[in-house]
């Protein structure tokens, strides 16, 4: 079988592997163990390496709930932190469910927000800070995605380069599915990682729709609690849930995990988000699909005992120390497996660091989940490859636009580009540029759809290439969507085009345009006149300002008057202001234009209206009854 890029089951393993073997992992969970024992309701921070260039903070894990059904169960809107607004680009569909979390673990980590955020904000303000990593364990480690997400809302407010990365170790489920959605449009899901082992319980607790046996979980959340804050005190069996009730909610836990992984009309309110990486004795694998990461728990889940499931909440220092690049390597030559690229020795290797052997019953329905996964498609960096092949494709369709402002502008009824599309006939040149303009959308349109499915790199709209070719296409062709609008007269019944007819995908490039850095160096002085105006709604708000001096003529209301001349106004000085920073293409001063025929109905209204006032002060003395002699 050839493939086009390697597989993506050894590509996951890989990345695990480095993940696992990296000193941010080992490093995360000895400050978390620092945490559990020594700042209980709490977080610990220290420097890496002592250079000051990386923070390690951590959550304690023990930070009780409330245990009580509704609290485990009760979620609570999440729209800003510390009043930074989250997610600016989660566009809420009205089918959609608003962005929810815990309520209880949000009651937590905002009982010591403050003193978190009292503590980051020198660390950020640190010329030496480069990277930030964020880490907790158990109850801690959701804590800690709260804590990262404030982080990276507050970083990117102040356009910091400060990277920061959240590591958990058997974090319970935090938010719903739009939460999850959410942060995947920030392309803010590589940021998180959480290792979840084996057996473990705790990450999987929250995918059941009710939680009856509150009991037992409390019981299991106090064994948890003391354990994590006596570390030597792992063997005390007078807290321990009985074997009746590990039994109980063992099994509670996996029919509604089954539910959950096979969408047995179940609905859960919790759903992951960012990278997982399951670790085993065996080895990790890293799985980053949401719906893969849910059958995953359940099938590594199903080979395990209810002993093991509680226990191994408390093992993740063991796994984090048996995963070493000198372990995987003696033992996959032991077990005969070669990574290299082939599809099946990929498949192979991913399952057996899954922990998931041939002899188990979970064997084949993993397989098959691990190569759905595969199906999904190809990378996001071989994705935007592709779509980089196919923006050249499309560079003709812009051409022949470009040729028709061209000749346009060289038409001796003076109307120029926006006018004569706006008053288009049926000529065959009119309706290959129309044909064109809508090609182009098309393109643009599944660029942003791509974006919002997390199908491209996460930097995507951050590279020149793409922010420059959108923002041409912008300038280009959102004067002849302006001219379609009013043309059709769909101001009339929708409203005007800045309000109620613009395109989404136009005010996503100008947010790529405003924070890029061609746009800093685009704010220089010109010398001539700009091939196309840099205001792409410029045109909209000529036929804003038309219909206001139309409105002028008919209304006898001096409230409504004032209004409508103080927006005139505006218009006419904001205008003014690009002609002389010569931001504007030539097309605008042509003599026929609208923007040149609604400066001078302006003049001759503005006449009318200092006429109007001359001849009624002349006649207002006969008027008020007074005799000039």
């Amino acid at each position: 079988m050839v493939l086009d890029e390697a597989s993506s089951f050894e590509t996951s393993e890989d990345l695990a592997t480095c993940l696992a073997t990296s000193p941010i992992i080992s490093e995360s969970w000895r400050l978390c163990s620092v945490a559990n024992a020594t700042a209980a309701r709490s977080f610990v921070a220290e420097n890496g390496g002592g250079d000051g260039e990386v923070v390690y903070v951590a959550l304690s894990g023990v930070q009780m709930a409330e245990g009580t059904e509704s609290s485990w169960r009760r979620l609570v809107a999440l729209e800003s932190i510390g009043g930074e607004s989250l997610f600016s680009m989660h566009r809420k569909r009205e089918e959609e469910e608003v962005v929810m979390v815990h309520a209880a673990i949000f009651d937590l980590f905002s009982s010591f927000f403050v003193s978190f955020r009292n503590q980051m904000l020198p660390i950020m303000r640190n010329s030496k800070t480069k990277s930030i990593v964020i880490t907790g364990h158990s109850i801690g480690g959701a804590i800690a995605s709260l804590c990262s997400l404030w982080l990276l809302a507050y970083l990117q407010h102040i356009s910091s380069s400060i990277s920061v990365l959240c590591i958990t170790f058997g974090s319970p489920m935090l938010g719903n599915q739009s939460f999850s959605n959410a942060i995947l449009k920030e392309r803010w899901g590589a940021n998180f990682i959480h290792m979840v082992t084996k057996h473990d319980i705790m990450p999987r607790i929250l995918f059941a729709p009710t939680m009856p046996h509150i009991a037992q979980l409390n019981s299991l959340l106090q064994f948890w609690q003391f354990s994590m804050a006596n570390p030597s005190s792992l063997g005390n069996l007078a807290m321990q849930v009985t074997d009746g009730d590990k039994a109980e909610l063992f099994s509670f836990v996996t029919t509604y995990l089954h539910h959950a992984a096979t969408q047995e009309g179940v609905e859960g309110f919790f759903r992951p988000f960012g990278s997982f990486l399951f670790v085993s004795d065996e080895g990790a694998v890293c799985v980053e699909s949401s719906a893969a990461v849910i059958k995953m728990m359940h099938l590594m889940f199903v080979t395990s005992s209810p002993d093991s499931s509680i226990e191994d909440h408390l093992k993740y220092g063991d796994y984090v120390n048996k995963l070493s690049l000198q372990f995987l390597s003696k033992k996959l030559s032991l077990q005969g497996i070669v990574p290299n690229c082939s599809y099946e020795a990929g498949l192979e290797l991913a399952l057996h660091s899954s922990g998931i052997t041939r002899q188990q019953p979970a064997f084949e329905p993993a397989k098959e989940c691990l190569k759905e996964a595969r199906r999904a498609g190809p990378s996001p960096a071989l994705k935007a490859a592709r779509l980089a092949i196919t923006l050249s494709k499309f560079v003709p369709y812009r051409a022949e636009i470009e040729c028709y402002k061209a000749w346009c502008d060289q038409q001796s009824d003076q109307m120029g580009y926006y006018d004569l599309f706006k008053r288009r006939g049926s000529s065959k040149r009119e309706m290959k540029v129309n044909m064109n303009r809508i090609k182009l959308a098309r393109f643009w349109n599944n660029v942003v759809d791509m974006l919002e499915r997390n199908e491209l790199p996460y930097d995507f709209e951050l590279r020149a290439k793409w922010i420059n070719a959108s923002h041409f296409y912008k300038l280009l062709v959102e004067p002849l969507d302006i001219a379609e609008y009013y043309g059709k007269g769909k101001q009339k019944t929708n409203g005007h085009y800045i309000k109620h007819g613009r395109e989404k995908r136009y005010e996503i490039f100008d947010r790529w345009w405003k924070d890029s850095v061609a746009a800093k160096e685009e704010n220089s002085e010109r010398s001539k006149f700009a091939s196309l105006t840099q205001d792409s709604c410029f045109w909209a708000r000529v036929e804003e300002a038309r219909d206001c001096l139309d409105s002028i003529r008919s209304e006898s209301d001096t409230t409504k008057l004032a209004l409508l001349w103080q927006s005139i106004d505006k218009f006419e000085k904001y205008s003014m202001e690009l002609i002389e920073n010569k931001e504007v293409s030539l097309d605008v001063l042509a003599k026929n234009s609208s923007y040149s025929i609604w400066l001078e109905d302006l003049r001759e209204l503005r006449e009318l209206k200092t006429k109007e006032k001359k001849f009624s002060n002349h006649f207002n003395p006969f008027m008020d009854g007074e005799v000039i002699p």
